[in-house]
């Protein structure tokens, strides 16, 4: 082949070299152009928050955090031994001693020192009474209004309806115990009669020689009224904020399956909010149980307790509120301490539960 047959080249023989080596880089930077760039290592100001090295301000908010808790621990703890050291004595002198404490429901018997006698059955019947009483009435008319405000309420009513009921817990209990011994009470007097009438034989609603009057309302069932009022925006605050907390595809699933309101409410919101309303009455019941001024005036006191709607009775809290004025002696004044002990187990034990059931 002669040098005129050869092809002509796009280059000059000798710069044949020097636009290969341009021509190779060129390709070589187009190439690594077309691959996926490397993750970047974060910066230096993000690593060191994940880092163990903590602020002033992270130590500051961590030791009051700490301590904080701490300090309610330690104030629950120091509640409760104080309540067991003022408690031994007057149960050590107690005729019957703890049984007795027990099982004693004769009238007390604390001045004498030599020969004291006290127990807690019906303290502990006339607690536990009135605030089932308060629980009966109080939780259907709480989840009325909670399954209103989460479901049925226009939204411009929502939050004003939700403040007014959330108001009712703002309210001091001695309010509430005057109106219900100047109005309720002697309102309600009527309907006692009527109710007596018609169903006195029941051991519910019978009467003895030392009831209070009908004319003045004073008996359990009224301070079972006052109660359910009372923990009423408890329980249905909190059975609100579980209801609203429904999956809204849940909701929206039933609704395009041609579900109405109600049966949406029924099968889906009710099942899935349903621990939520049990735990609100739990709270509700355990402030029920410790109320003090409310019931202190609207029922009449008394040593006894027979099971009936219209008789008075005495609680806990009442009891000692009570028998406050003649606590100049240490162990007499113990052995009322032995029965807020009593009480404050019981509170603390309901509130257990029922943070328990929230979980």
């Amino acid at each position: 082949m002669t040098n005129n047959d050869r092809p002509n080249s796009a280059f000059p023989a000798g710069d044949a070299e020097q636009h290969t080596e341009p021509i190779a880089n060129s390709t070589a930077t187009i190439g690594s152009s077309n691959q996926p760039e490397e993750p970047q290592a974060p910066a230096t100001r993000i690593q060191s928050r994940g880092s163990g090295v903590k602020r002033p301000g992270d130590r500051v908010f961590e030791f009051f955090s700490t301590a904080s808790a701490t300090l309610i621990t330690v104030l629950i703890i120091a509640i409760g031994l104080y309540l067991i050291a003022q408690s031994i004595p007057a149960i050590t002198r107690n005729e019957g001693g703890l049984w007795g404490f027990f099982t004693y429901n004769g009238p007390w018997q604390t001045n004498n020192l030599d020969a004291m006698q006290f127990g807690i059955p019906n303290m502990f019947a006339s607690t536990v009474l009135i605030s089932v009483i308060a629980l009966v009435i109080a939780m259907p008319i709480a989840l009325g209004i909670a399954i209103f405000l989460s479901n049925y309420a226009p939204k411009r009513l929502v939050k004003p309806m939700g403040y007014l009921v959330d108001m009712l817990a703002a309210v001091p209990s001695i309010v509430f115990g005057l109106w219900g011994w100047q109005v309720l009470g002697p309102w309600l007097s009527d309907f006692y009669v009527w109710l007596h009438g018609w169903a006195g034989g029941f051991f519910l609603f019978e009467t003895y020689m030392n009831s209070p009057s009908f004319a003045t309302g004073r008996n359990i069932l009224t301070g079972g009224v006052v109660l359910a009022i009372m923990i009423l925006p408890i329980i249905a605050a909190t059975a609100r904020e579980v209801f609203v907390q429904t999956p809204p595809g849940q909701v929206e699933a039933a609704l395009a399956l041609g579900a109405t309101r109600w049966e949406v409410v029924r099968m889906t919101v009710l099942p899935f909010g349903l621990s939520g309303y049990v735990s609100g009455s739990m709270l509700g019941l355990g402030r029920a149980l410790g109320e003090t001024m409310a019931l202190y005036m609207v029922v009449s006191p008394s040593s006894e307790f027979r099971f009936s709607l219209f008789d008075g009775g005495s609680t806990f809290a009442t009891a000692i509120a009570n028998a406050a004025p003649e606590f100049n002696n240490p162990i007499s004044a113990g052995a009322y301490i032995a029965a807020g002990l009593v009480l404050f187990l019981l509170t603390f034990i309901v509130n257990t539960i029922a943070r328990a059931m929230v979980k």
